[in-house]
């Protein structure tokens, strides 16, 4: 059944409304008609049931059917702060990250980072990031949609870090000096309900002075394995390393 994200005021106890986009791919794409039924999920996570009972150019409407008693979300909230890549990396990094479990996106600019975000069209970038988060949400059934920030500079970003509980840094020289426990006993260290950031740097990493920075503000330095991955595959790593430890071993 076809899932949409739609904004808390267009789902209520009985009934429910969408509009945008999502009209023209209900309507032109899935040729739904009425008495067709769709999945809606609000902003605060609830889902529920719905049969379409009328359909315009402008918007879809109908009742809700039942709410449904379904969580898809990890058991901790885990945001990856990004350096930036070159090229479409960052698409497939929020695409990926999104269907991982993923809760919320940080670009940033590293020293390292060859791309630069042109301020001018850095809002038409977040909103293709977005929706490209939003339809990786619907279709692996997230129960939230991950936001996606704005470009932050590294001074901003360790500004950001503070609020998290968990705070580690992909560094690859750790995992090359055969660095194998940092990890592991942080993950088993963090609770459920943890707000966990991991931080990776763009395809050159970070420098030893941006990792000290990162040090002094309680970030853990880890290696991922003997092998060094690149960067649009250490945050996927991460992801999958939470999903086993705290939904597939419990």
């Amino acid at each position: 059944m076809q899932r949409y994200f739609v904004a808390n005021d267009q789902l209520n106890e009985t009934k429910f409304f969408i509009i945008g986009e999502d009209v023209k791919h209900i309507s032109k794409v899935m040729r739904m008609v009425i008495g067709d039924q769709i999945i809606c999920i609000n902003e605060k996570g609830l889902v529920a049931r719905c049969e379409i009972t009328s359909i315009s150019s402008a918007e879809i409407s109908g009742s809700v059917i039942e709410y449904l008693a379904e969580n898809k979300e990890m058991p901790v909230k885990v945001t990856i702060a990004q350096g930036l890549p070159k090229g479409d990396k960052i698409d497939m990094i929020v695409q990926k990250g999104t269907e991982l479990g993923a809760s919320e996106f940080i670009p940033f600019q590293a020293s390292r980072s060859i791309v630069k975000w042109d301020e001018k069209k850095s809002e038409k970038k977040i909103e293709r990031l977005q929706k490209i988060s939003k339809e990786a949400a619907e279709q692996s059934y997230r129960n939230i949609v991950p936001k996606v920030n704005n470009n932050h500079s590294f001074q901003q970003l360790l500004k950001k870090s503070e609020s998290y509980d968990i705070k580690i840094v992909a560094f690859e020289e750790n995992a090359k000096a055969g660095e194998k426990s940092n990890l592991v006993t942080t993950i088993n260290n963090t609770e459920v309900g943890s707000s966990v950031m991991i931080l990776v740097g763009p395809e050159g990493g970070l420098s030893n002075e941006e990792v000290k920075e990162l040090e002094k503000v309680g970030f853990i330095p880890c290696s991922f394995g003997p092998r060094i991955l690149r960067t649009e595959t250490a945050a996927l790593y991460f992801l999958s390393v939470v999903s086993y430890h705290f939904e597939l071993l419990r």
